[in-house]
């Protein structure tokens, strides 16, 4: 056995069977306090084999061949070395669809969902083409999982890294959506002109001094410059903010994600720049996650108040 974050490495061998397998994996990740063990073992036992959870239910019996065994292994020192199961797959879900990944892009989190439900429930009363606007876009999956929900919609994907604008390119073409997004490099929106009826952004949120104590799985493997949201976590919001109200459509929506903390202190920073909470998303958890914002003028006029 190999030792990888000093917990050991099962030797898989050629001949050991797909059940023997799964258990001596999860032992391992259990003994090295990954909660998802079971889980795990079970999605890098398939993916390593190149098969599906049905075959892998129904045939507990048959043995690793000589290269599954190999990948197995490898798999399961990357594992226990704390990198994510989706850095590892190279791909996630999110909204029902699949997303590549590269060092550059975060993965997508479930309670991202939060952001693109509150963000499809602002522009219900859409009719017609609107334009949508991600900031910091990665990946590409709060735009495109907007643009499969929005048939007439057409968005703009925004990020400063080269490489995460080539893989959501790669990912809007892999999900159907390439000829309704676009993706730009810019600090934000300082690039950018036009009249947008929606923009959303999962900015850096962590403050900087926090970072180190973050779960492995997060501080050594996602891209540090989609984490560090500056001393006080709100840097980038203040950046989006600033040129939002010319790029905004009078009656148009702003989405943020958020952190489990910052309810108050964007509310505030959206206030200085003219614009009202509408409401707010909680996720999984039960923590505030998406905050909806609108201009404090249509917010009045409309008869609203904010939540």
């Amino acid at each position: 056995m190999d030792a990888t974050d000093g917990f050991p490495v099962p030797a898989f061998a050629a001949g050991t069977t797909r059940a023997q397998a799964q258990a001596e994996l999860r032992r391992a990740f259990a003994a090295a306090g990954i909660d998802s063990a079971a889980l795990d073992a079970r999605l890098l036992l398939a993916a390593a084999l190149g098969i599906g959870p049905t075959s892998l239910f129904a045939h507990p019996d048959a043995p690793l061949d000589r290269a599954g065994a190999a990948r197995l292994r490898e798999y399961a020192a990357r594992r226990l070395a704390r990198e994510p199961i989706a850095r590892i797959l190279g791909e996630a879900e999110f909204w029902g669809l699949r997303f590549r990944l590269s060092p550059e892009t975060l993965a997508p989190r479930p309670d991202t969902e939060a952001v693109v439900e509150a963000a499809l429930a602002a522009i219900a009363p859409w009719r017609g083409p609107q334009l949508i606007l991600d900031l910091g876009t990665g990946s590409g999956c709060i735009l495109l999982a907007l643009l499969s929900e929005t048939k007439e919609a057409f968005g703009i994907g925004v990020d400063r890294s080269p490489a995460a604008l080539a893989t959501a390119r790669a990912n809007a073409q892999a999900n159907g959506l390439a000829d309704r997004a676009a993706f730009v490099a810019s600090d934000w929106a300082s690039a950018l002109t036009g009249h947008f009826a929606l923009i959303v952004s999962n900015p850096p949120y962590i403050r900087a001094e926090e970072i180190d104590a973050l779960d492995p799985e997060v501080s050594r493997f996602d891209p540090l410059a989609a984490l560090d949201g500056g001393p006080g976590g709100l840097d980038c919001y203040r950046a989006i903010l600033s040129d939002a109200g010319r790029l905004l459509t009078p009656a148009g929506h702003i989405v943020f994600e958020l952190g489990h903390d910052q309810t108050e202190p964007v509310a505030d920073l959206a206030a200085e720049h003219g614009f009202a909470v509408e409401t707010t998303r909680r996720d999984l958890g039960g923590h505030t996650r998406a905050m909806v914002l609108s201009r404090e003028r249509a917010l009045v006029s409309r008869g609203s108040s904010p939540t």
